[in-house]
């Protein structure tokens, strides 16, 4: 019945992009007193425990017979894609807010393009070539010294390092497991890799010299309400509806649809966190945006 509603499937990536840029602003919140590594295990554990009961709702099996080079594949995939990334995302976002996080989480697509290029063997073309230098531009444009409002150079530099880091991480990780992403279940990949990047993250923070001050940062009831929120919703519910956007619609439309969450994030930044919106930040989004359209569909 479902699947004859008219622009369902792009009805719900739209509704993804929303649903993921509302738990940017509260990760952003969270952020302020969590520590990325433990914001990031506890979104990682807090996933992985609620994909569990969806998958059996679903009746679908937790130990599926596939190889064990498809294990190790998840495995890398999920520590840097997850551990990793994610973790850098969140050292972004501290240092940029979310605004400008948004303008460089945008490198997404040139990323995963480059890399398909070098691994996959596929071809860049020229309106995609146009679209990556859109992008560049974009960041360039938006952390002009008008753009960056009070960041401090310091904080600026590294925020773009960690936030292209975050990305370039993150599609190597799709990348090295696309072919596998066709043939298996969505949430069962899923969950292996959040359990992957969980893990990592756990052997980082027992080796890390600051860990009690983290573990206490997770614990704090002061971000405790932005932490559960932010990790439900960014982490359980943004990839369930990602799922279904992608079931109901094109992947293409879909990712189209995802990408406008950048749109989304720069208007709630304003809103809730009180980011400033000006020339620079506005050209910097517009630019970016339509630089990752042209390298979507060029």
């Amino acid at each position: 019945m479902t699947t004859s509603i008219p622009y369902l499937g792009e009805s719900i990536a739209l509704l993804t992009a929303f649903v993921w840029a509302f738990a940017v602003i509260l990760f952003k919140k969270s952020g302020e007193a969590v520590h990325p590594i433990g914001l990031n295990l506890f979104k990682n554990l807090l996933a992985a425990v609620l994909i569990l009961p969806t998958m059996w709702f679903w009746g679908e099996t937790f130990l599926p017979d596939v190889s064990a080079t498809d294990y190790w594949l998840l495995i890398f995939s999920g520590a840097i894609g997850i551990g990793v990334s994610d973790t850098l995302f969140f050292m972004c976002l501290n240092r940029l807010g979310a605004g400008l996080t948004a303008i460089v989480d945008c490198f997404y697509s040139p990323s995963i393009i480059g890399l398909s290029i070098i691994w996959l063997g596929e071809r860049l073309t020229t309106l995609q070539v146009i679209g990556v230098l859109l992008i560049i531009s974009a960041v360039l444009t938006a952390t002009q010294r008008k753009g960056r409002g009070n960041i401090s150079r310091k904080d600026l530099v590294l925020g773009v390092i960690f936030g292209i880091l975050a990305m370039i991480t993150i599609a190597t990780s799709i990348v090295s497991i696309k072919p596998l992403l066709e043939r298996s279940s969505l949430l069962w990949v899923s969950e292996v890799r959040l359990m992957s990047g969980a893990a990592v993250l756990i052997i980082a923070l027992l080796f890390h010299p600051q860990r009690k001050k983290i573990v206490g940062s997770v614990l704090s009831v002061k971000s405790w309400k932005y932490t559960l929120s932010g990790s439900f919703i960014g982490a359980y519910l943004s990839l369930i509806l990602w799922l279904a956007g992608m079931k109901y619609t094109q992947a293409s439309e879909a990712a189209a649809l995802n990408q406008t969450s950048s749109i989304f994030v720069f208007i709630l930044a304003a809103i809730f966190l009180k980011e400033p919106i000006n020339l620079q930040r506005s050209a910097g989004i517009i630019l970016a945006v339509v630089g990752t359209f042209i390298v979507l569909f060029g």
